[in-house]
């Protein structure tokens, strides 16, 4: 979720260490931590609400899927993975460069 690295993750820690003092580091992280929580626990009864809201039709409904990068991902591309496309088979080979095709008067 978060790409935070070793030395990243250091600068951090240090900050909140000068910022908060050794002394009441721990109370903001206890915090921190119950207020993670409990928006964890807010965003899944959310989720819970609107399944039970929606009924047994969307019973694989994904919140996920209402991302507009995933909706497309999902409906558009992921169904071309289903078709079987063939290459057309060219019996005339390729003109080459500076030649003409032939003029048909039926095809105009």
């Amino acid at each position: 979720m978060f790409d935070v690295g070793f030395g990243e993750a250091a600068v951090l820690v240090v900050l909140a260490v000068i910022i908060f003092g050794p002394d009441q580091l721990p109370k903001v992280a206890a915090q921190a931590g119950r207020a993670l929580r409990q928006l964890r626990t807010m965003a899944n009864s959310a989720k819970e609400d609107l399944r039970e809201g929606l009924g047994p039709e969307f019973a694989d409904f994904d919140v996920a899927d209402l991302n507009p990068r995933r909706f497309v991902t999902k409906h558009l591309f992921d169904d071309l993975d289903d078709l079987d496309v063939q290459e057309p088979v060219r019996d005339e080979p390729f003109l080459p460069y500076g030649e003409r095709p032939p003029y048909d008067p039926e095809a105009t």
